[in-house]
């Protein structure tokens, strides 16, 4: 396991070295720190709270999502989120384990049952943020300085196929969780030709997966809820970077914002730590292959958005990690063993 996460990390230092190549190739450096020196401070400030809120409504429409399997307070879940998200930064990928593990151990949860909520939790973020997109490209007026071309006709197919795919997902999700007994049936007699000591735990583990999805069959009026806390939480991430574009007198309109999500979304899911490299290369790419802005000011735009959407939680993580008595080699324990395992010892 050691090896293991030796491994990836140096995957993930050496991806986030070879963006950041990319990223600086071609910038003045010059200009790069004139344009960080001439930042608006009362603009920056308004990322940093906007970075804050957008945990608060995560923690918050994350309550709904974990509703049927139980109640949990809005302080508890929001801090629960920051070390999940902070985690993350250190450790891709982390916080999909660590967040439904803490919440598991102290509520009696499955870990399987609370991962199914982050699951859906995701799915709700990329749809919404494909209508943002979406809506982006089919309805509202494009910027003025919109490049037009080959670029924007990739972008309109890539979104359809994206959104058809989370569309299916969902689909796939809903049916699992409606036809249970089922797809439990199919799956054990698929099971069965592996050894016990396998097919047992891929049993439970899918089952309670399937309990986690609980919230797919709740009241219209309460999924309706969700959507629009999705949708809260993509306008105020679109905020944030409307903000940081503002700082450095960016004159674009908020819905340029929605375009850059769809490049960010792309260049976080590059596993680095910290979203190192991927965050900054395709802030980056937004900024001048879609509208054209000059390297060195998108460029700090990028460095400035990324430092403030990131340091804010990780100094929090790392309070609340102290809290729990966790350190960062105790969440990278977690993570790479079978978490699962560990909840059938807490509950």
């Amino acid at each position: 396991m050691l090896r293991s996460r030796k491994a990836r990390l140096a995957i993930g230092v050496g991806l986030a070295a070879l963006l950041l190549v990319l990223f600086f190739r071609g910038i003045d450096l010059s200009r790069l720190s004139t344009a960080l020196a001439s930042a608006r401070p009362a603009w920056l400030l308004g990322v940093f709270i906007t970075t804050l809120l957008t945990y608060m409504i995560r923690a918050w429409r994350w309550g709904f999502l974990l509703a049927p399997l139980s109640r949990v307070r809005f302080a508890r879940l929001f801090s629960v989120t920051i070390i999940g998200f902070s985690a993350a930064l250190v450790f891709p990928r982390a916080g999909e384990i660590l967040r439904p593990y803490l919440i598991g151990r102290e509520r009696g949860i499955r870990i399987s049952s609370a991962f199914a909520t982050i699951i859906l939790e995701r799915l709700f973020d990329l749809l919404t943020m494909l209508l943002l997109f979406g809506l982006y490209l089919y309805v509202l007026p494009l910027p003025a300085a919109q490049a037009r071309g080959v670029l924007l006709d990739l972008l309109k197919r890539g979104g359809l196929l994206v959104g058809f795919l989370a569309l299916a997902v969902l689909i796939v999700l809903v049916l699992f969780h409606v036809y249970a007994e089922r797809a439990l049936r199919f799956f054990d007699g698929l099971f069965g030709r592996l050894p016990a000591r396998i097919a047992r735990p891929l049993t439970h583990a899918l089952a309670s997966f399937g309990d986690g999805l609980a919230v797919l069959k709740a009241p219209a009026p309460q999924l309706l809820v969700i959507a629009g806390q999705s949708l809260l939480l993509w306008l105020t991430i679109a905020l944030g970077f409307h903000f940081a574009n503002a700082a450095f007198d960016l004159r674009l309109p908020f819905h340029a914002t929605f375009l850059m999500m769809a490049f960010l979304t792309v260049g976080v899911a590059i596993p680095t730590p910290g979203m190192v490299g991927g965050f900054h290369e395709f802030y980056l790419l937004s900024l001048t292959h879609g509208f054209g802005i000059e390297k060195s000011t998108a460029a700090a735009a990028g460095i400035a958005a990324h430092a403030l959407v990131s340091l804010p939680v990780l100094a929090l993580g790392l309070f609340f990690l102290g809290r729990e008595g966790l350190s960062m080699g105790r969440v990278a324990e977690i993570t790479d063993s079978s978490p699962e395992a560990s909840m059938e010892r807490t509950t």
